[in-house]
């Protein structure tokens, strides 16, 4: 074991003799040149925005792999698509009770 300058005990095995030399100038860029931080509007997430509520529905495996790997090539997530779904089927479950006169 080594003792690392701050007297704390380092488990890390150095796998090369360049290791601290490469530690160092990783250190020395990230303090010269830091990462810029994007200013863009802060968004809640759905998991944070009161307008949203987390419920769980039970789909057979091969349709969740089938929206999965639909909504990841579209670039969509998942609850967007089950949303716009959900919104279709009410407006169609709606017109046809209104139309006999339930509601």
């Amino acid at each position: 074991m080594k003792v690392n300058s701050d007297g704390r005990l380092n488990n890390q095995k150095k796998t090369s003799r360049f290791d601290d030399l490469i530690d160092a100038a990783r250190s020395r860029q990230q303090r010269d040149n830091p990462q810029p931080i994007e200013a863009q509007p802060t968004s809640l997430s759905k998991s944070t925005n009161p307008e949203y509520t987390r419920t769980t529905i039970y789909l057979p495996k091969h349709l969740h792999r089938q929206l999965k790997a639909s909504a990841a090539s579209d670039g969509r997530q998942m609850s967007d698509i089950m949303t716009e779904l959900i919104e279709q089927w009410l407006l169609s479950n709606n017109q046809g009770k209104e139309g006999a006169g339930e509601k």
